[in-house]
């Protein structure tokens, strides 16, 4: 058998041995969410979504109670209030929209939103789970849960860095990192957090994983197969 060529072999050590110094860092750490989400500390307002059922009830006025369905644009449609945004609000915030509309109509403008039926909530898990997949919100549901549902971790998921990214209703999203293998072990429970409808469970590759992945397509099959038996790498 041929010796590896000194020149590509100096080639093989000086890529792979910073892919190396890698492995390491999917165990660092990964501390509190600083703050904690909102829902760790108070129970979060719902947010009104297209789909959603409402009962819009008028107190002195009953005549004009209807009950909508918000339309996949986000609207629903009141007798002289005519188009209203409804999506992306919470119950609080329409009624406070809705009083104004009919202020010019009413003499008191006493109004309630009630949420009677709830389009299908959801999450979506993705990354290195046993089955990617859209998780129905029934209750609370935590991150681990979510995991849990999708198949949970796979081998190559990093446990300690799994990204929650929420939209909050803005065009950039919030990104939370968690640390869910000190929700498993017990030893900080806050990680595993309360997840919003449309939230994004990402769970990322191990640094293991990734060198792995990187010495297969770049070192393994590049080297010719006479160079390759009998070195592992």
């Amino acid at each position: 058998m041929s010796p590896i060529p000194r020149a590509f072999r100096r080639l093989v050590l000086a890529v792979l041995f910073p892919a190396v110094a890698l492995l390491a860092a999917c165990g660092t750490t990964v501390e509190n969410p600083a703050p904690l989400p909102p829902q760790q500390q108070a129970l979060a307002p719902y947010i009104i979504q297209p789909g959603d059922s409402l009962d819009v009830r008028f107190f002195y006025n009953p005549e004009l109670n209807e009950e909508v369905t918000v339309r996949p644009d986000g609207a629903i449609s009141l007798p002289l209030a005519g188009e209203v945004k409804a999506a992306g609000e919470t119950p609080v915030q329409l009624e406070d929209a809705l009083k104004q509309r009919y202020a010019a109509e009413l003499r008191q403008a006493a109004i309630t939103v009630i949420v009677k039926g709830f389009a299908g909530q959801r999450v979506y898990v993705a990354g290195e789970v046993g089955e990617p997949k859209m998780v129905n919100i029934i209750g609370d549901l935590t991150a681990l849960q979510a995991v849990t549902s999708a198949g949970g971790f796979k081998p190559s998921g990093c446990e300690d860095q799994v990204l929650v990214i929420r939209r909050n209703g803005t065009p950039r999203p919030t990104v939370i990192p968690v640390n869910l293998r000190k929700a498993i072990d017990g030893s900080d429970t806050r990680q595993d957090i309360t997840l919003q409808p449309y939230d994004v469970v990402y769970v990322p590759k191990t640094k293991i994983a990734e060198v792995d992945a990187w010495v297969d397509q770049y070192v393994r099959q590049l080297i010719p197969a006479p160079f390759g038996i009998g070195y592992a790498f």
